[in-house]
């Protein structure tokens, strides 16, 4: 038998014991990162929704205490006591702990979302608190501009997330269901 005889069986040996090594590492490594982006999923959905709902309370304390002003109708009035602006204070030092465990998990767009949503919130709490601001804007201009800067927010989230679909477009309320102003007579 020659030398070459010998060797070729080897080398072919060789050959796919380094094959097999290298496909097995391949798919441990491909299987490791999607394990992981799947763990990190998990906690970007909880970040995620977690900041949506501490704004989404915030808000609506607001709302609240803008009905109290005479602002907007519709809430329950809340006076602006001190208790509920201890409150309202608590309320903000979640949204802000919530927002920065979002800057840290979050993707560029989805953060920057969140911090064009945060200036709206805070336009909503001047307003609300009878804050004067170098600017005059009334209640339902700042509070539409919260929900579209909310809708952005979520949109951002959600693309972030790899998720199908869209935010839910706005849906008027039917005709018979709307409140009646006080000032005008019922229908």
């Amino acid at each position: 038998m020659s030398l070459t005889d010998r060797i070729l069986p080897l080398a072919g040996v060789a050959l796919g014991a380094l094959m097999s090594y290298l496909v097995s590492s391949l798919n441990e490594r491909t299987r490791w990162r999607r394990q992981q982006a799947v763990r990190w999923d998990e906690h970007r959905l909880r970040a995620y929704a977690e900041y949506a709902h501490a704004v989404k309370e915030l808000a609506a304390r607001y709302q609240m205490m803008a009905a109290a002003r005479g602002l907007v109708s519709g809430p329950i009035p809340l006076e602006p006591t001190a208790e509920a602006l201890r409150e309202a204070g608590e309320l903000e030092s979640r949204r802000s702990a919530l927002s920065e465990t979002l800057g840290l998990l979050g993707d560029t767009e989805a953060n920057t979302a969140s911090k064009t949503l945060d200036q709206c919130l805070w336009r909503l709490e001047c307003l609300a608190r009878g804050v004067p601001t170098e600017v005059e804007q009334d209640w339902d201009e700042a509070y539409l501009d919260f929900r579209r800067a909310r809708n952005r927010y979520v949109e951002h989230a959600r693309a972030g997330l790899g998720l199908p679909g869209a935010v839910a477009r706005d849906v008027p309320w039917p005709a018979a269901w709307r409140p009646v102003s006080p000032s005008s007579p019922p229908s």
